[in-house]
């Protein structure tokens, strides 16, 4: 039980815990940009592309075509 609590004790002296963390925090901020960054292209692109099929059936409307 000492043994753990003097491993305790020297990892809160050492500067490692701080530095995880601070690791930890940056990390987490790096993947909620890029997980916001992937939702907006992903709504972009979707958007783009019912646009695109929207045009589409218009097209095939004006002009008689059926598929």
């Amino acid at each position: 039980m000492k043994s753990i609590f003097t491993k305790v004790q020297n990892f809160l002296k050492s500067e490692d815990g701080p530095t995880a963390v601070e690791y930890a925090i940056m990390l987490a901020l790096i993947v909620i940009v890029c997980l916001t960054a992937i939702q907006a292209i992903g709504t972009n692109a979707a958007s783009a592309f019912n646009d695109i099929a929207t045009d589409l059936n218009t097209v095939r409307s004006k002009s008689g075509v059926l598929l």
